[in-house]
Protein backbone atom coordinates (compact mmCIF):
# COMPACT_ATOMS: atom_id res chain seq x y z
CA UNK A 1 0.00 0.00 0.00
CA UNK A 2 0.80 3.43 0.10
CA UNK A 3 2.73 5.87 2.20
CA UNK A 4 1.34 8.71 4.05
CA UNK A 5 1.65 12.17 2.43
CA UNK A 6 4.68 14.13 3.49
CA UNK A 7 2.70 17.23 4.00
CA UNK A 8 -0.82 17.10 4.75
CA UNK A 9 -3.07 19.46 3.26
CA UNK A 10 -6.49 20.07 4.87
CA UNK A 11 -10.04 21.42 4.93
CA UNK A 12 -10.47 23.42 8.10
CA UNK A 13 -12.85 23.30 11.01
CA UNK A 14 -15.26 24.96 12.95
CA UNK A 15 -16.42 25.30 16.70
CA UNK A 16 -18.54 23.10 18.39
CA UNK A 17 -20.15 23.07 21.65
CA UNK A 18 -17.76 22.60 24.53
CA UNK A 19 -18.58 19.77 27.10
CA UNK A 20 -20.52 22.61 29.38
CA UNK A 21 -22.59 22.35 25.97
CA UNK A 22 -22.30 26.50 25.23
CA UNK A 23 -21.81 27.44 21.67
CA UNK A 24 -18.67 28.45 21.03
CA UNK A 25 -19.07 31.75 18.89
CA UNK A 26 -15.99 33.04 16.32
CA UNK A 27 -13.29 35.73 17.89
CA UNK A 28 -13.26 38.78 16.36
CA UNK A 29 -9.67 39.51 16.89
CA UNK A 30 -9.10 43.59 16.44
CA UNK A 31 -5.75 44.70 15.92
CA UNK A 32 -5.66 48.73 16.09
CA UNK A 33 -2.82 49.93 14.21
CA UNK A 34 -2.23 53.90 15.09
CA UNK A 35 -1.58 56.30 12.82
CA UNK A 36 1.78 58.66 12.64
CA UNK A 37 1.30 61.99 14.14
CA UNK A 38 -1.15 63.98 11.58
CA UNK A 39 0.28 67.35 10.41
CA UNK A 40 -1.61 69.77 8.56
CA UNK A 41 -2.46 68.81 5.45
CA UNK A 42 -1.20 65.52 5.65
CA UNK A 43 -2.91 62.23 4.13
CA UNK A 44 -3.57 60.47 7.14
CA UNK A 45 -6.57 62.40 8.06
CA UNK A 46 -7.77 62.21 4.76
CA UNK A 47 -6.72 65.23 3.53
CA UNK A 48 -9.04 67.45 5.58
CA UNK A 49 -6.34 69.73 7.27
CA UNK A 50 -5.92 69.83 10.70
CA UNK A 51 -4.41 67.37 13.01
CA UNK A 52 -4.78 64.44 15.71
CA UNK A 53 -7.31 62.61 13.12
CA UNK A 54 -6.95 58.42 13.07
CA UNK A 55 -9.25 56.01 10.55
CA UNK A 56 -10.29 53.25 12.67
CA UNK A 57 -8.36 49.41 11.34
CA UNK A 58 -9.18 47.12 10.09
CA UNK A 59 -10.66 44.04 11.73
CA UNK A 60 -9.69 40.54 10.96
CA UNK A 61 -11.83 37.63 12.43
CA UNK A 62 -10.61 33.62 12.53
CA UNK A 63 -12.68 30.65 13.01
CA UNK A 64 -12.05 28.68 15.15
CA UNK A 65 -11.89 31.36 18.07
CA UNK A 66 -8.53 30.93 19.88
CA UNK A 67 -8.56 28.85 23.20
CA UNK A 68 -11.59 26.18 21.83
CA UNK A 69 -11.13 22.44 22.40
CA UNK A 70 -12.87 20.14 21.24
CA UNK A 71 -13.60 21.83 17.25
CA UNK A 72 -14.90 19.60 14.97
CA UNK A 73 -12.08 18.30 12.41
CA UNK A 74 -14.30 18.43 8.98
CA UNK A 75 -15.31 22.01 9.16
CA UNK A 76 -13.60 24.77 7.47
CA UNK A 77 -10.86 27.03 9.17
CA UNK A 78 -12.03 30.82 7.95
CA UNK A 79 -10.58 34.24 8.09
CA UNK A 80 -12.13 37.32 7.21
CA UNK A 81 -11.50 41.58 7.04
CA UNK A 82 -14.03 43.87 7.32
CA UNK A 83 -12.07 46.13 5.13
CA UNK A 84 -8.95 46.29 3.18
CA UNK A 85 -6.84 43.02 1.90
CA UNK A 86 -5.92 40.10 3.52
CA UNK A 87 -2.30 39.06 2.29
CA UNK A 88 -1.29 36.04 3.78
CA UNK A 89 -3.05 33.12 6.05
CA UNK A 90 -1.08 30.10 7.47
CA UNK A 91 -3.06 27.24 9.35
CA UNK A 92 -0.56 25.09 10.81
CA UNK A 93 0.30 22.23 13.31
CA UNK A 94 3.21 21.94 15.96
CA UNK A 95 5.14 20.05 13.55
CA UNK A 96 5.08 22.59 11.01
CA UNK A 97 2.68 21.07 8.67
CA UNK A 98 -0.04 23.04 6.95
CA UNK A 99 -3.75 23.22 5.94
CA UNK A 100 -4.03 24.38 1.99
CA UNK A 101 -6.36 26.75 1.99
CA UNK A 102 -6.99 29.48 -0.49
CA UNK A 103 -7.89 33.91 -0.89
CA UNK A 104 -11.19 34.92 -2.43
CA UNK A 105 -11.05 36.94 -5.39
CA UNK A 106 -11.60 40.19 -3.63
CA UNK A 107 -9.31 39.27 -0.75
CA UNK A 108 -11.84 39.67 2.12
CA UNK A 109 -11.80 35.99 3.40
CA UNK A 110 -9.66 32.57 3.50
CA UNK A 111 -10.96 29.54 4.04
CA UNK A 112 -8.84 26.15 4.37
CA UNK A 113 -9.77 23.17 1.48
CA UNK A 114 -8.91 20.29 3.42
CA UNK A 115 -10.00 18.75 6.85
CA UNK A 116 -7.77 19.12 9.32
CA UNK A 117 -6.02 16.06 11.59
CA UNK A 118 -7.94 14.57 14.99
CA UNK A 119 -6.71 15.47 18.33
CA UNK A 120 -4.19 18.30 16.58
CA UNK A 121 -3.61 21.97 18.01
CA UNK A 122 -3.13 24.13 15.08
CA UNK A 123 -2.42 28.05 14.96
CA UNK A 124 -3.59 30.02 12.74
CA UNK A 125 -1.53 33.29 11.53
CA UNK A 126 -3.16 35.69 9.42
CA UNK A 127 -2.17 39.32 7.78
CA UNK A 128 -3.64 41.92 5.89
CA UNK A 129 -3.11 45.56 4.78
CA UNK A 130 -5.33 48.36 5.14
CA UNK A 131 -4.55 51.65 3.63
CA UNK A 132 -0.94 50.72 4.00
CA UNK A 133 -0.52 49.41 7.10
CA UNK A 134 -0.24 45.92 8.00
CA UNK A 135 -3.04 44.17 10.34
CA UNK A 136 -2.12 40.87 12.03
CA UNK A 137 -4.34 38.32 14.22
CA UNK A 138 -4.30 34.93 15.32
CA UNK A 139 -5.86 31.52 16.78
CA UNK A 140 -4.65 28.09 18.63
CA UNK A 141 -7.13 25.59 18.80
CA UNK A 142 -7.49 22.02 19.26
CA UNK A 143 -9.30 19.46 16.92
CA UNK A 144 -11.38 16.78 18.86
CA UNK A 145 -10.55 13.39 19.69
CA UNK A 146 -12.72 10.79 17.94
CA UNK A 147 -14.45 7.54 19.17
CA UNK A 148 -13.63 5.67 16.35
CA UNK A 149 -10.64 5.83 13.65
CA UNK A 150 -11.07 5.40 9.70
CA UNK A 151 -7.76 4.11 8.55
CA UNK A 152 -6.60 3.15 4.89
CA UNK A 153 -5.02 1.41 2.39
CA UNK A 154 -4.36 1.41 -1.71
CA UNK A 155 -3.88 -0.35 -4.24
CA UNK A 156 -1.71 -0.65 -6.73
CA UNK A 157 1.46 -0.15 -5.14
CA UNK A 158 3.12 3.27 -4.56
CA UNK A 159 5.70 2.92 -7.84
CA UNK A 160 4.38 0.30 -9.56
CA UNK A 161 3.70 0.21 -13.74
CA UNK A 162 0.21 -1.59 -14.28
CA UNK A 163 -1.54 -2.37 -17.61
CA UNK A 164 -4.03 0.08 -18.95
CA UNK A 165 -7.55 -1.14 -17.21
CA UNK A 166 -5.92 -1.34 -13.46
CA UNK A 167 -8.33 0.31 -11.15
CA UNK A 168 -7.50 2.52 -7.88
CA UNK A 169 -8.66 0.34 -4.67
CA UNK A 170 -8.93 2.39 -1.83
CA UNK A 171 -9.45 -0.05 1.23
CA UNK A 172 -10.84 0.80 4.48
CA UNK A 173 -10.67 -0.72 7.98
CA UNK A 174 -14.12 0.70 9.23
CA UNK A 175 -17.38 0.33 7.35
CA UNK A 176 -18.74 3.51 5.63
CA UNK A 177 -22.40 2.77 5.17
CA UNK A 178 -24.31 5.74 4.66
CA UNK A 179 -24.73 8.51 1.76
CA UNK A 180 -23.68 11.22 3.43
CA UNK A 181 -20.06 9.61 4.83
CA UNK A 182 -19.35 7.51 1.12
CA UNK A 183 -19.66 11.39 -0.01
CA UNK A 184 -17.24 12.74 2.44
CA UNK A 185 -14.89 10.23 2.00
CA UNK A 186 -14.97 10.51 -2.17
CA UNK A 187 -14.73 14.49 -1.49
CA UNK A 188 -10.91 14.29 -0.06
CA UNK A 189 -9.96 11.75 -2.72
CA UNK A 190 -8.10 13.48 -5.16
CA UNK A 191 -6.75 12.01 -8.76
CA UNK A 192 -3.46 13.84 -10.79
CA UNK A 193 -2.98 12.65 -14.08
CA UNK A 194 0.03 13.67 -16.77
CA UNK A 195 -2.89 12.99 -18.94
CA UNK A 196 -5.98 14.05 -17.64
CA UNK A 197 -8.90 11.60 -18.75
CA UNK A 198 -12.55 11.49 -16.77
CA UNK A 199 -13.01 8.98 -14.68
CA UNK A 200 -15.07 7.80 -11.72
CA UNK A 201 -15.68 6.30 -8.15
CA UNK A 202 -17.70 3.17 -7.47
CA UNK A 203 -17.91 1.55 -4.50
CA UNK A 204 -17.51 -1.86 -4.44
CA UNK A 205 -18.39 -2.27 -0.74
CA UNK A 206 -18.91 -0.35 3.17
CA UNK A 207 -14.78 -1.15 2.92
CA UNK A 208 -13.71 -0.56 -0.70
CA UNK A 209 -13.83 1.94 -3.20
CA UNK A 210 -12.48 1.73 -6.74
CA UNK A 211 -11.66 4.63 -9.34
CA UNK A 212 -11.71 3.56 -12.88
CA UNK A 213 -11.24 6.01 -15.99
CA UNK A 214 -13.90 6.42 -18.28
CA UNK A 215 -11.77 4.52 -21.08
CA UNK A 216 -8.69 2.33 -20.51
CA UNK A 217 -6.08 4.68 -19.09
CA UNK A 218 -3.81 6.01 -21.84
CA UNK A 219 -0.65 4.40 -22.11
CA UNK A 220 3.08 6.14 -20.49
CA UNK A 221 0.67 7.90 -18.12
CA UNK A 222 1.56 9.00 -14.28
CA UNK A 223 -0.74 8.81 -11.67
CA UNK A 224 -1.09 10.10 -8.39
CA UNK A 225 -3.77 9.90 -5.95
CA UNK A 226 -3.98 11.37 -2.57
CA UNK A 227 -6.78 10.53 -0.17
CA UNK A 228 -7.05 13.30 2.45
CA UNK A 229 -8.62 11.33 4.61
CA UNK A 230 -7.72 12.92 8.21
CA UNK A 231 -10.46 14.63 9.45
CA UNK A 232 -13.07 13.50 7.41
CA UNK A 233 -16.21 12.32 8.86
CA UNK A 234 -17.30 8.80 7.91
CA UNK A 235 -19.86 8.07 10.21
CA UNK A 236 -21.42 8.84 13.85
CA UNK A 237 -17.99 9.37 15.71
CA UNK A 238 -16.00 8.26 13.13
CA UNK A 239 -13.17 10.34 11.43
CA UNK A 240 -10.27 9.37 9.44
CA UNK A 241 -7.25 10.00 11.06
CA UNK A 242 -4.35 9.58 8.18
CA UNK A 243 -3.64 10.71 4.73
CA UNK A 244 -2.48 8.53 2.02
CA UNK A 245 -1.08 9.05 -1.13
CA UNK A 246 -0.59 6.56 -4.47
CA UNK A 247 2.08 7.38 -7.37
CA UNK A 248 2.08 4.63 -10.22
CA UNK A 249 2.60 4.37 -13.98
CA UNK A 250 0.99 3.12 -17.18
CA UNK A 251 2.42 0.55 -19.12
CA UNK A 252 1.94 -0.25 -22.78
CA UNK A 253 -1.72 -1.65 -23.85
CA UNK A 254 -1.63 -5.22 -23.64
CA UNK A 255 -5.28 -6.78 -24.26
CA UNK A 256 -5.91 -10.77 -24.51
CA UNK A 257 -8.68 -12.35 -26.01
CA UNK A 258 -9.45 -15.80 -25.72
CA UNK A 259 -12.09 -17.68 -27.60
CA UNK A 260 -13.45 -20.77 -25.99
CA UNK A 261 -14.62 -21.81 -29.07
CA UNK A 262 -11.72 -21.78 -31.47
CA UNK A 263 -9.63 -22.35 -28.88
CA UNK A 264 -7.08 -19.70 -29.32
CA UNK A 265 -5.66 -16.90 -27.13
CA UNK A 266 -4.43 -13.77 -29.42
CA UNK A 267 -2.20 -11.57 -27.08
CA UNK A 268 -1.69 -7.62 -28.77
CA UNK A 269 0.70 -4.94 -27.56
CA UNK A 270 -0.87 -1.76 -28.63
CA UNK A 271 -2.21 -2.48 -32.41
CA UNK A 272 0.38 -5.65 -32.43
CA UNK A 273 -0.49 -9.22 -32.75
CA UNK A 274 2.63 -10.43 -30.43
CA UNK A 275 1.55 -14.45 -29.97
CA UNK A 276 -1.31 -16.61 -30.86
CA UNK A 277 -1.35 -19.52 -28.12
CA UNK A 278 -2.98 -22.69 -28.17
CA UNK A 279 -5.24 -22.87 -25.08
CA UNK A 280 -7.95 -24.84 -23.11
CA UNK A 281 -10.69 -23.48 -21.06
CA UNK A 282 -13.03 -25.02 -18.82
CA UNK A 283 -14.88 -28.17 -19.60
CA UNK A 284 -18.80 -28.73 -19.20
CA UNK A 285 -20.21 -28.18 -15.88
CA UNK A 286 -16.69 -26.26 -15.25
CA UNK A 287 -17.18 -23.65 -17.94
CA UNK A 288 -14.97 -20.54 -17.79
CA UNK A 289 -15.98 -17.17 -17.32
CA UNK A 290 -16.94 -14.73 -20.43
CA UNK A 291 -16.07 -10.94 -19.61
CA UNK A 292 -13.48 -8.34 -19.76
CA UNK A 293 -11.21 -9.05 -16.98
CA UNK A 294 -7.60 -8.12 -16.02
CA UNK A 295 -4.51 -9.77 -14.65
CA UNK A 296 -4.95 -9.46 -10.95
CA UNK A 297 -1.90 -11.09 -9.92
CA UNK A 298 1.03 -13.44 -10.86
CA UNK A 299 2.14 -16.34 -8.73
CA UNK A 300 5.05 -18.16 -10.40
CA UNK A 301 4.68 -21.55 -9.11
CA UNK A 302 1.42 -22.82 -6.19
CA UNK A 303 -0.55 -25.72 -6.07
CA UNK A 304 -4.42 -25.38 -7.21
CA UNK A 305 -6.42 -26.96 -4.54
CA UNK A 306 -10.21 -27.95 -5.20
CA UNK A 307 -11.10 -27.46 -1.14
CA UNK A 308 -10.42 -24.06 -1.83
CA UNK A 309 -13.50 -23.52 -4.54
CA UNK A 310 -15.29 -25.92 -2.31
CA UNK A 311 -14.82 -29.38 -3.89
CA UNK A 312 -12.15 -31.13 -1.82
CA UNK A 313 -9.78 -33.97 -3.32
CA UNK A 314 -11.06 -33.38 -6.55
CA UNK A 315 -7.57 -32.06 -7.73
CA UNK A 316 -4.17 -30.86 -5.83
CA UNK A 317 -1.87 -29.56 -8.33
CA UNK A 318 1.37 -27.82 -8.26
CA UNK A 319 1.28 -25.15 -11.41
CA UNK A 320 3.83 -22.80 -12.90
CA UNK A 321 3.25 -19.22 -14.28
CA UNK A 322 0.17 -18.61 -12.98
CA UNK A 323 -1.79 -14.93 -13.96
CA UNK A 324 -5.08 -14.77 -11.77
CA UNK A 325 -8.11 -13.07 -13.45
CA UNK A 326 -10.61 -13.84 -10.57
CA UNK A 327 -10.83 -13.50 -6.79
CA UNK A 328 -12.76 -17.34 -7.22
CA UNK A 329 -9.50 -18.94 -8.53
CA UNK A 330 -9.10 -18.37 -12.45
CA UNK A 331 -5.79 -18.18 -13.25
CA UNK A 332 -3.92 -18.23 -16.90
CA UNK A 333 -1.09 -21.01 -16.18
CA UNK A 334 0.70 -23.88 -17.25
CA UNK A 335 -0.17 -27.30 -17.90
CA UNK A 336 1.54 -30.21 -19.48
CA UNK A 337 -0.87 -32.58 -18.91
CA UNK A 338 -3.41 -30.79 -21.35
CA UNK A 339 -0.96 -29.89 -24.49
CA UNK A 340 -2.89 -32.84 -26.33
CA UNK A 341 -6.63 -30.69 -26.16
CA UNK A 342 -4.87 -27.65 -25.90
CA UNK A 343 -6.28 -25.82 -29.22
CA UNK A 344 -9.08 -28.31 -30.00
CA UNK A 345 -11.16 -28.79 -26.43
CA UNK A 346 -12.24 -27.31 -23.23
CA UNK A 347 -10.68 -29.79 -20.53
CA UNK A 348 -9.49 -27.56 -17.61
CA UNK A 349 -11.68 -26.64 -14.03
CA UNK A 350 -12.21 -23.58 -15.56
CA UNK A 351 -8.71 -22.02 -16.06
CA UNK A 352 -7.44 -21.39 -19.06
CA UNK A 353 -4.69 -24.08 -19.45
CA UNK A 354 -1.49 -23.12 -22.08
CA UNK A 355 1.79 -24.96 -22.88
CA UNK A 356 4.48 -24.46 -20.51
CA UNK A 357 5.99 -22.29 -23.39
CA UNK A 358 2.85 -20.38 -23.89
CA UNK A 359 2.54 -19.90 -20.46
CA UNK A 360 5.55 -19.16 -19.12
CA UNK A 361 6.02 -16.12 -22.12
CA UNK A 362 2.71 -14.98 -21.14
CA UNK A 363 3.51 -14.48 -17.52
CA UNK A 364 7.04 -12.96 -18.72
CA UNK A 365 4.96 -10.35 -21.00
CA UNK A 366 1.93 -9.50 -18.80
CA UNK A 367 1.59 -6.75 -16.00
CA UNK A 368 -1.00 -6.52 -13.18
CA UNK A 369 -3.88 -4.73 -14.99
CA UNK A 370 -3.80 -5.96 -18.65
CA UNK A 371 -6.82 -6.47 -20.25
CA UNK A 372 -7.98 -10.17 -20.51
CA UNK A 373 -10.86 -11.17 -22.47
CA UNK A 374 -12.58 -14.58 -22.14
CA UNK A 375 -15.69 -14.90 -25.13
CA UNK A 376 -17.70 -18.18 -26.14
CA UNK A 377 -18.42 -19.76 -22.76
CA UNK A 378 -21.73 -19.82 -20.73
CA UNK A 379 -20.65 -18.71 -17.83
CA UNK A 380 -20.56 -14.84 -17.33
CA UNK A 381 -18.47 -13.18 -15.29
CA UNK A 382 -20.12 -12.02 -12.09
CA UNK A 383 -18.95 -8.01 -10.77
CA UNK A 384 -16.87 -7.95 -8.04
CA UNK A 385 -14.80 -11.46 -8.66
CA UNK A 386 -11.96 -9.27 -8.10
CA UNK A 387 -11.11 -5.98 -9.29
CA UNK A 388 -13.97 -6.19 -12.11
CA UNK A 389 -14.39 -2.48 -13.29
CA UNK A 390 -14.79 -3.10 -17.39
CA UNK A 391 -17.66 -5.66 -16.13
CA UNK A 392 -20.37 -3.09 -16.59
CA UNK A 393 -20.75 -0.20 -18.52
CA UNK A 394 -19.79 3.15 -17.63
CA UNK A 395 -23.36 4.34 -16.53
CA UNK A 396 -23.77 1.35 -14.02
CA UNK A 397 -20.19 2.45 -12.77
CA UNK A 398 -21.40 5.87 -12.04
CA UNK A 399 -23.98 4.42 -10.27
CA UNK A 400 -21.94 3.34 -7.49
CA UNK A 401 -20.88 6.73 -6.65
CA UNK A 402 -22.15 8.74 -3.46
CA UNK A 403 -21.59 12.11 -5.41
CA UNK A 404 -23.14 10.40 -8.96
CA UNK A 405 -20.95 12.22 -11.17
CA UNK A 406 -17.44 12.10 -13.01
CA UNK A 407 -14.35 13.19 -12.16
CA UNK A 408 -11.81 14.68 -14.14
CA UNK A 409 -8.33 13.85 -13.53
CA UNK A 410 -6.29 16.87 -12.12
CA UNK A 411 -3.40 17.88 -14.02
CA UNK A 412 0.13 16.52 -12.05
CA UNK A 413 1.83 18.94 -10.30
Amino acid sequence: MSNDAEAHSHEGCSVVKGRAGSACAAAVLAVVVAAAGCSSGGDDDGGKGGGGGQKAAAKLAITPATGTKQVAPDQPVTVKADKGKLTEVTVADAKGRKAEGALAPDGLSWKSRWTLRPSTTYTVTAKGTDDGKTVTATSTFTTLTPRKKLESGMAPLDGEKVGVGMPVQLLLTQPVSTKAGRAAVERSLEVRMSKPVEGAWHWISDKEVDFRPREYWPTGSKVQVVAHLAGVKAGNGLYGVKDRTLNFSVGAKHYTKINAKTHRATVKDGDKTVRTMKVSLGKPGDDSYTGVMIAQEKVAHMVMDSSTTGNPGDYRTPTDWNVRTTYSGTFVHSAPWSTGSQGSANVSHGCVNASPTDAKWFYDFTQRGDIIEVTGTTRKLRFGNGPTPWAISWDGWLKGSALGAPVMGQPLK
